[in-house]
């Protein structure tokens, strides 16, 4: 069967006509309304109808807390409209068929888990490094979602007690592709060297992998607070795998910096100091790239329509 699955981000949808096997038929992308929740409803239908006979049903990732369950939007992240919204009841009125939607961090993770490098373990995580940090926790071959939809969550997490009151401490802050390029912009200009021109990830990885000190220092502080955040979770959960995720994922350095740092932290502090009884979980590349939230989203699908998965 085939299926309508929409990646609802804050800037743009992206939307496949997918089936079980991942094989898309069609493809395409619109802006994200940015007024009201009956223009982004409106968008999705115009998307939707033209393929209602050849699909089953519809499956949504989107930014927020999420009750899945209920298809209810409790905190809406990109998209404000959204807020303490019934989407999938709303939107299975207009469509006549069922609608599932999830969180897209989550959506990223059972991707993995479904098809991807988490595909055989029982306790992993999805962190995906953009904006914010977004993921997902896969604990006893299970998504965890949360009583109040906030498991995986992770840029909440904080990286440093002595600034509890500062969001400077604040995992999303250190460690996201954002934290990234504003620690160097910042690293720059205490060294009165002017950097208030154009930045972005592409420009800050040039420069690293032409010697710049300062961006290698800030990607070493992305990683070695990455290392330690993983290092505390796989303290509570028995971590396997970490899969790395978000545009910067791309760039081995990052991979390989976030792996030397969780290497170090098992090789020293509190697993030293007790004897080496800990073992360190794999860290990966994502292996779904853009396409995982969809994937992930269909995923949950199938599972909520208690449709055989493979």
């Amino acid at each position: 069967m085939k299926y309508m699955v929409f990646d609802v981000g804050g800037t743009a949808i992206k939307y496949s006509v997918m089936d079980e096997d991942l094989r898309i038929y069609e493809k395409g992308e619109v802006p994200t309304p940015r007024d009201s929740r009956e223009h982004f409803y409106q968008v999705l239908e115009e998307i939707y109808l033209p393929h209602r006979e050849e699909t089953e049903g519809v499956a949504l990732s989107l930014p927020g807390f999420i009750d899945i369950e209920n298809g209810y939007v409790d905190a809406p992240g990109a998209i404000d409209y959204n807020k303490n919204a019934y989407i999938g009841p709303d939107l299975e009125k207009r469509f006549g068929c069922p609608v599932h939607i999830a969180n897209d961090g989550k959506c990223a993770a059972v991707a993995e888990y479904w098809k991807g490098e988490l595909k055989g373990c029982t306790n992993g995580t999805v962190m995906i490094l953009g904006t914010g940090i977004g993921g997902g926790l896969i604990v006893g071959g299970k998504l965890v979602n949360g009583v109040h939809f906030t498991a995986g969550e992770f840029s909440f997490l904080h990286a440093n007690p002595d600034m509890w009151e500062d969001m400077d401490g604040m995992f999303a802050l250190r460690s996201s592709a954002r934290g990234l390029l504003s620690y160097y912009r910042y690293s720059c200009m205490q060294r009165g060297i002017p950097e208030d021109g154009p930045l972005d990830g592409r420009i800050f990885f040039e420069r690293y992998h032409r010697g710049d000190p300062f961006a290698a220092a800030a990607l070493d502080r992305l990683a070695l607070t990455a290392a330690r955040q993983i290092y505390n979770m796989s303290v509570l959960l028995d971590l396997e795998v970490v899969a790395i995720g978000g545009g910067i994922s791309g760039q081995d350095a990052v991979i390989e910096a976030i792996e030397t740092r969780v290497k170090e932290a098992y090789a020293s502090g509190p697993n030293a100091l007790c004897g080496f009884c800990l073992t360190a979980p794999r860290i990966v590349r994502c292996h779904f790239g853009s396409e995982a939230n969809q994937i992930g989203a269909l995923y949950l699908y199938l599972e909520a329509e208690g449709k055989p998965l493979s």
